[in-house]
């Protein structure tokens, strides 16, 4: 019996550290000429090729729509208003980056 409970913990934290491996991450720059780059990855190395990108203002309202390209990049002109960034590859993994925060 003891085998069998040691087995089932075992799994259970493999399968609980594989959700974690899996977490989302974007950055976001100025490019200097009136656009941004956004770059997003997961920590398992995996491409966020497809993963919707929304720009919204300090309202919510989407000021545009897309999805990152093949490089996991998602390109925009900047907005004249305040806006975030949201990555979101689904729940739980979602990023977002306050324009105020994206630099040159």
């Amino acid at each position: 019996m003891k085998y069998s409970l040691s087995t089932l913990i075992m799994i259970i934290l493999f399968c609980a550290s594989s959700v974690f491996a899996h977490s989302p991450f974007m950055a976001c720059y100025d490019n200097g000429d009136q656009t941004i780059t956004c770059y997003g990855e997961f920590s398992d190395s995996s491409s966020a090729a497809s993963t919707p990108v929304r720009i919204v203002d300090a309202g919510g309202t989407i000021l545009l729509s897309g999805v990152m390209d093949e490089l996991g990049e998602f390109n925009f002109e900047r907005p004249k208003v305040p806006f975030t960034v949201i990555f979101d590859a689904g729940p739980g993994h979602i990023v977002k980056e306050k324009s105020a925060n994206i630099t040159e």
